[in-house]
């Protein structure tokens, strides 16, 4: 992996193919291996002709990792794409964020609009707006000493995937703390970009997908058949969707 500085932290990312740009921004506690080359995201958008970029978000996968809950607050790991769009001299580029990373993609097209020529939020529907609830459980999961105490059921999970990922539960605890920030529905409905939002039919984290979808400006639903949230991110029916989306030029 490529290696650059962003407002001094060390940022991990893969730069692949050729063609129009796109960013791929992974979900918390996973990296950008395990979203987007493990499920053949990579192999699928490079084989389609784009150019395609993927980080480990700060305090995951390769990327520096810090302790500091108020480190990871979504605007800040916005920053770190935009950031990384000019350490790469790219203009304006298609965006695709996976549940955490829907929000710091949502957070990108707020902030800085003119560098966003579309985007995908996938994995996360109401939950962008609503907020997602099991943070604290979350955190005291991935710090628990032993694992065979954590009752909640998705501190349960989010501990097994770390673990699975060789993650730093230290650095995860204190990225949950923070990056779930809210976006109010009246700055929701100034993304004035086309955004297709794919959302598993089976997913219990996201929050509603149409809701979602009503207050994009120029929003389309994907309802991603059959998956959870664990597992949607690599499904044909995705795939091809965004495929779709991107083909008719957006």
């Amino acid at each position: 992996m490529e290696r650059f500085v962003s407002d001094g932290i060390e940022i991990a990312f893969r730069d692949e193919g050729e063609g129009e740009p796109v960013f791929l921004v992974h979900g918390f506690a996973s990296n950008s291996y395990i979203n987007w080359v493990y499920t053949g995201w990579m192999k699928t958008l490079v084989d389609a002709g784009y150019r395609v970029i993927a980080h480990d978000n700060r305090g995951h996968g390769e990327s520096e990792k810090l302790y500091s809950s108020g480190l990871y607050e979504s605007p800040m790991m916005a920053e770190d794409v935009r950031r990384l769009m000019d350490h790469l001299d790219i203009e304006k580029a298609r965006v695709m964020g996976y549940s955490m990373g829907t929000r710091i993609s949502a957070f990108l097209c707020l902030n800085h609009p003119e560098r966003v020529q579309s985007a995908v939020f996938a994995g996360l529907g109401m939950g962008l707006v609503n907020g997602v609830p099991g943070s604290p459980q979350i955190a005291e999961a991935l710090l628990a000493d032993d694992p065979k105490t954590i009752t909640n059921i998705q501190g349960q999970a989010f501990r097994k995937f770390a673990e699975q990922t060789k993650s730093d539960r230290k650095a995860l605890a204190a990225c949950i703390k923070e990056s779930r920030s809210k976006i109010a529905p009246d700055d929701i409905q100034t993304i004035d970009k086309p955004v297709l939002v794919a959302v598993g039919t089976k997913d219990d984290v996201a929050g509603d997908l149409y809701g979602l979808v009503e207050l994009l400006p120029q929003g389309e639903a994907l309802p991603i058949p059959d998956r959870n949230h664990m597992v949607a991110v690599g499904d044909k029916v995705y795939k091809a969707g965004v495929l779709d989306f991107w083909g008719r030029g957006i």
